[in-house]
């Protein structure tokens, strides 16, 4: 295969694949409701574009809920984007507050919603523009010359079911095998280097929204050859998108170049 073009794809899917903006502030306010109770049950119209906004700072769902809850509290969105990890630590010593047990609430309230609801579910997902058509090229192979041997893999932390069933509804089937969700409880980094075990003359590329993660497999020597891209249309901030201009191993992605043939990824 040439050299533009990857042995396995692995794209991660929330800020990827799908905007799930809407559906997550339903389902965090839906599990804030829950835990902390508030008079009013309708949130405040501000508090959703702040969510929005702030959603890059959230690494695992549970996080979510104490996120309302920092911006309720009077949190200042530059406090939460600054230093959002003590701010949460903090709110889950000063509420005792556990936050597997949100994260069991969070999934729970989401488990009914989609046996009650599972249409008005799906509606609050958004495919990004173009990104289903080229995830249905690269399984049928289109482009014989470059494609022919692309597997395609999704690495995320959402769960795999939820993963499966909005796929689904666009008409994409994968193996189980191919959706690697948040079930597996391992690090990306660690579920790359298994697919490169499968293959060792894999080459992989990976496609993932939240620097960090990226930045963890950047510190991985066995994972050196790994192509990383930073989606820029994403859940991150222009401050995460600055930080890799200069940066010889995380490439800047835009949607407008995803969805060309690989030979458009410049790296």
């Amino acid at each position: 295969m040439p050299a533009d073009s990857p042995t396995i794809l692995a794209l991660d899917f929330d800020g990827v694949l799908c905007d799930g903006l809407l559906e997550y502030f339903q389902t965090s306010w839906r599990t804030y409701s829950s835990i902390w109770q508030p008079e009013n049950q309708t949130p405040p119209d501000d508090l959703a574009p702040k969510f929005y906004r702030l959603r890059p700072v959230v690494e695992t769902g549970w996080e979510m809920p104490i996120l309302l809850r920092a911006l309720l509290l009077g949190v200042s969105e530059e406090q939460i984007l600054q230093d959002w990890s003590a701010i949460v630590q903090k709110l889950i010593e000063s509420e005792k507050l556990d936050a597997p047990d949100i994260g069991r609430q969070l999934d729970a309230i989401r488990d009914e919603w989609i046996k009650t609801d599972l249409e008005g579910w799906l509606r609050l997902h958004q495919f990004y523009p173009g990104v289903i058509k080229r995830i249905s090229e690269i399984l049928s192979h289109v482009d014989k010359r470059l494609e022919a041997s692309t597997q395609l893999y999704i690495v995320t932390t959402k769960e795999g079911r939820f993963v499966k069933q909005l796929l689904q509804q666009q008409g994409i089937q994968l193996a189980e095998a191919q959706i690697i969700g948040k079930e597996c409880k391992r690090p990306k980094y660690e579920t790359l280097r298994q697919l490169l075990d499968t293959d060792k003359a894999a080459t992989l590329w990976f496609v993932e929204d939240r620097l960090k993660t990226l930045e963890l497999v950047e510190q991985q020597s066995n994972l050196n050859e790994v192509r990383l891209y930073l989606a820029d249309w994403g859940y991150n901030t222009i401050a995460h998108q600055e930080s890799v201009q200069n940066n010889p191993r995380i490439k800047l992605l835009s949607l407008a170049l995803f969805v060309q043939d690989f030979s458009a990824w410049h790296y």
